[in-house]
């Protein structure tokens, strides 16, 4: 009978949660992150894959941090720790991790609150589930569903997407329209190819010249608008003069542009016309042929 014993109580062990030794196999051997926090955010305990989640070799290395530090956004733990105190228990907040090795990475909390009865401390339980792919593949697809695919700049879609939000929130803005000089005879006399070439290169030039906040979007075959949030005359101004001095030396090919700022009350999309309008105006005006050369 002692011979069989010790088989017979590990068989029990793998059949139960309640057994201590089987749940610290089962907790160890998790491919989610498992952790336990004080209130402050040091961090106590945690299993292999919280571990590999943080990027780092021990339990030693890890309790160098304090939850907020491998954080992104601390305020975000500020708001868990408020749901925490009012519910005893969240499920699956996001949040932005920084690991020690500078990558950042999505993972969903879920986590239970829990009092020492003996000192009234508390401490946090919780699983860490590792997202960070999907939110790519989730970028990814808005990317590809916002964003031209010849250009790369942004589509008609993400205008629209622009359009509502602007218009609801009141913020100023300043619109540039541009158009490619003689774009059909690129196409009637190089072909194809270059024509594609040269809204390549003029998007390039754009996105370049503008500030990272702004955005370059293709509106249609060879027009871009350029949309400079929260701008005023004066900085719409600055960006329009700055891509008409460079446009002769830096860009691939000559282009035209027209440019308006939010008047009171006024919608993007008249602010957009008004920009059309001024763009007519100015090559009526300077009414000059330039042959269309081979993009660079």
């Amino acid at each position: 009978m002692s011979v069989h014993a010790p088989a017979s109580k590990s068989r029990r062990r793998h059949r139960t949660l309640q057994d201590p030794r089987g749940l610290a196999d089962f907790v160890r051997n998790l491919q989610e992150g498992i952790y336990v926090t004080t209130a402050d955010g040091r961090i106590l305990d945690a299993n292999p894959a919280f571990l590999r989640m943080l990027g780092v070799g021990s339990l030693l290395e890890l309790r160098r941090f304090t939850a907020d530090q491998l954080l992104i956004d601390p305020a975000r733990r500020a708001q868990e720790l408020q749901i925490l105190a009012r519910d005893g228990a969240v499920r699956e907040f996001e949040l932005e991790i920084r690991r020690p090795d500078g990558e950042v990475r999505t993972v969903l909390d879920t986590a239970h609150q829990r009092v020492d009865e003996a000192t009234g401390e508390g401490y946090y339980h919780g699983i860490l589930i590792d997202i960070s792919e999907r939110k790519r593949l989730e970028r990814k697809l808005r990317d590809s569903a916002i964003r031209n695919a010849l250009t790369g700049c942004y589509n008609r879609h993400y205008l629209h997407e622009q359009e509502r939000r602007l218009d609801a929130s009141g913020a100023p803005w300043g619109v540039i329209v541009i158009d490619v000089d003689h774009f059909k005879e690129y196409n009637d006399r190089f072909g194809h190819h270059t024509g594609d070439q040269v809204l390549q290169g003029l998007a390039r030039f754009l996105m370049a010249t503008v500030r990272t906040e702004d955005a370059v979007i293709r509106i249609g075959g060879d027009e871009f608008l350029i949309l400079l949030h929260k701008s005023a005359a004066p900085a719409t101004d600055e960006v329009a003069n700055r891509l008409q001095e460079l446009g002769p030396t830096a860009a691939p090919v000559s282009f035209s542009q027209g440019w308006a700022v939010k008047s009171e009350g006024q919608t993007l999309k008249r602010t957009i016309r008004r920009a059309d309008r001024q763009l007519i105006q100015v090559r009526v005006r300077e009414r000059r042929y330039q042959p269309p050369r081979a993009a660079h």
